[in-house]
């Protein structure tokens, strides 16, 4: 079934995602829930990679959990880029465009005449975002990039982890494919901005993202603590290199996070916590101090917090403003009442009868709502749809496109 598009922000921009995987498709995701028109294209009978990273799935469906989690909001149209035809169905479709996302290797959308130099030329006005490990130049413009692969050649993997000398240390990998995720998010950034660029100027461009610039700037503080001091950052698991409490702590029933930000915090927990000696000991007055005196101060804090359960110290610590947090699982966190109240889960209907869950964008507008009401999309559920309705190809056409395998109808 047809869905009319969401409104929103980007209402009435026409969206062109060539991406596969997650940083594209989660650039793609974000733009349609602003509001814009998002025609996924997809490879006939396969389509984007992840349809295949499962288990898990959506119960009594052959659709992943992965897939599902970026794809929402799309409309999937099955074309072989590869082929002649199906390069000029692209094409058809890029005069009614007004962003083109594409994470293909450096030099393939250049061999199906894809490109934004060729691009440009039918559509002058494109934003056209590609998506690459490497980026568009250098010496390992050609290397493909995963998100592995980038967390571990950017340095984040050596900051991850417990230290070498403690027990399971060594490099970390974050939990989610945090490259791929801030990639998609800074593109957002890019496209917006040449979106309103071209409401300026008229003019398109060519936006060149790499996983690699991306994570390598988001190491934020630790990057000014390596280039402020020339040494290289070590792992300090989960505890902070600036901060002194900010870590895990175990209770007597398990274990929370306590994350002390400042010197009136750190005495109002004292304070709180029966350890006032701490605030009159001259090695943890300042954050400063408290750095310094790490090894001495951790100990005392860790025994103190080790007699009492964690709901103990949340419920002490959080009113007086002394930030804490409990450790939540995933079941745990999304039945949590604030997430509850900021309706974090929605449920979508599905094409195959099925109610898919998802999770709500965390941008909150006062006045262009975000509404969610088309499902990550089937493969090639939308194909004859808007061949048809935006291309005008006939439905004889059609049926020849889908036999000689250039297009898949799903």
């Amino acid at each position: 079934m047809w869905v009319v598009d969401m409104a929103g922000p980007l209402s009435g921009y026409q969206i062109l995602d060539l991406s596969r995987i997650l940083a594209g498709p989660w650039l793609g995701q974000l733009l349609a829930d602003l509001g814009a028109t998002v025609w996924k294209i997809e490879r006939p009978f396969t389509g984007d990679d992840t349809r295949h990273w499962g288990p898990p799935h959506l119960d009594g469906t052959t659709e992943s959990a992965y897939f599902l989690s970026a794809n929402r909001g799309k409309h999937s149209i099955c074309v072989d880029i590869a082929t002649q035809a199906g390069a000029d169905i692209v094409r058809s479709l890029v005069r009614k465009t007004d962003v083109l996302i594409e994470n293909y290797k450096v030099g393939d959308m250049k061999r199906y005449g894809l490109d934004y130099e060729a691009l440009r030329l039918i559509k002058p006005d494109i934003v056209y975002c590609s998506i690459t490990g490497y980026g568009q130049t250098g010496p390992m413009k050609n290397v493909a990039g995963y998100d592995m692969a980038i967390q571990a050649i950017s340095g984040l993997m050596s900051i991850t982890g417990e230290a070498d000398d403690k027990p399971g240390g060594g490099p970390q990998k974050v939990g989610v494919p945090i490259s791929d995720l801030l990639t998609g998010m800074y593109s957002a950034t890019g496209v917006l901005s040449a979106l309103l660029h071209r409401e300026r100027t008229g003019e398109g461009q060519h936006i060149d993202m790499a996983l690699l610039d991306v994570q390598l700037a988001a190491l934020a503080n630790q990057n000014l603590n390596y280039l402020t001091t020339g040494k290289p950052p070590r792992r300090y698991g989960n505890a902070h290199p600036n901060i002194v409490p900010y870590q895990v702590f175990k209770s007597s029933n398990g274990s929370f996070v306590l994350a002390v930000g400042n010197d009136q915090q750190f005495r109002k927990f004292c304070t709180a916590s029966r350890l006032q000696v701490l605030c009159d000991d001259p090695r943890f007055t300042t954050n400063t101090d408290r750095l310094e005196n790490r090894d001495a101060l951790i100990p005392i804090v860790a025994e103190r917090l080790a007699q009492e359960p964690t709901e103990h110290w949340i419920a002490l610590l959080e009113p007086i403003g002394v930030p804490c947090a409990s450790i939540n699982r995933l079941d745990q966190a999304f039945v949590h009442p604030q997430v509850v109240h900021r309706e974090l889960q929605i449920n979508l209907p599905h094409t195959t009868g099925k109610t898919v869950p998802l999770v709500a964008n965390p941008i909150k507008f006062s006045q262009t709502e975000i509404e969610y009401t088309i499902s990550p999309p089937m493969l090639g559920e939308h194909t004859k749809h808007i061949l048809n309705s935006i291309l005008n190809i006939g439905d004889d056409e059609i049926s020849r496109l889908e036999k000689d395998k250039i297009i898949y109808c799903g």
